[in-house]
């Protein structure tokens, strides 16, 4: 099945669902967001699903939103296609396993959040640029990264935007494992198989297990860090950051003071 940019496979249990826009490095339009939603939340649903994949390709896995498109049809507060996505992925109650390679950047990142296993690319370059675009953290990142890595290193990620490498995503404790980017999707796939060849009602228990004491103050970030981030797409901050980095010079806030 195909739909905006995003495919869907279903075999041996595992659905996979890959972003297909290469050509813009799978950056994520509206359009997208609402096709891989229906995607999951169908998933969410089908007895034949017993794990999700979610990939893009070999040389890139996904690069964030598309700037153009959200900045012409940003969302409103409710729920908008991207809030659609994360309610959809993080309340996903079977297995969820991401393959990542090439560039992971915004939600690219947060979204990894959401998954039980990542496998990625020895050489992929992630980054969470959301200062350094005027707005702030998003997909409940900013209460989950300081849990998992500690406060000093995810404010390092959040508050200063730097690339980091594939090797600071393993430390850190982003992903599993590290692979050549042309055995990461094989690795993924491999895993996946594996967990739906598992019990499927013990394993739906145990991720239930697993996200039970965080799963309402996840979707509380989420929807918290949503009433900042949306009004703050239309703000000069906003504004200012975005057209300097279509036009690929530094911001100046001075003229905002």
């Amino acid at each position: 099945m195909s739909d905006h940019h995003v495919t869907t496979t279903l075999a041996e249990g595992v659905l996979t669902l890959r972003m297909t826009r290469l050509d813009k490095k799978n950056a994520l339009t509206q359009a997208m967001y609402t096709a891989m939603a229906e995607t999951i939340e169908a998933a969410a649903l089908d007895t034949e699903v017993r794990v999700l994949l979610i990939t893009g390709d070999a040389s890139c896995f996904c690069a964030g939103n598309d700037l153009m498109d959200f900045m012409n049809s940003a969302p409103t507060p409710g729920l908008s296609p991207v809030e659609r996505f994360m309610r959809a992925l993080a309340g996903f109650e079977k297995p969820a396993v991401a393959a990542v390679c090439g560039v992971a950047v915004g939600i690219g990142v947060t979204m990894l959040l959401h998954c039980d296993l990542v496998y990625c690319g020895e050489k992929t370059k992630l980054n969470m640029p959301f200062v350094g675009l005027g707005i702030c953290p998003e997909f409940a990142s900013s209460y989950i990264l300081p849990r998992l890595m500690g406060h000093v290193r995810a404010a390092e990620l959040l508050m200063l935007g730097e690339p980091f490498t594939a090797e600071i995503a393993l430390r850190y404790g982003l992903v599993n494992a590290l692979l050549p980017n042309d055995e990461v999707e094989a690795k993924a796939l491999e895993k996946a198989q594996q967990l739906a060849g598992l019990a499927p009602k013990a394993m739906k228990v145990t991720k239930m297990l697993l996200k039970k004491w965080s799963a309402s103050a996840t979707l509380e970030a989420l929807a918290f860090e949503a009433s900042h981030f949306i009004p703050m797409l239309k703000q000069p901050e906003a504004i200012e950051s975005i057209t300097a980095f279509m036009q690929k010079r530094k911001p100046d806030y001075r003229k905002l003071a």
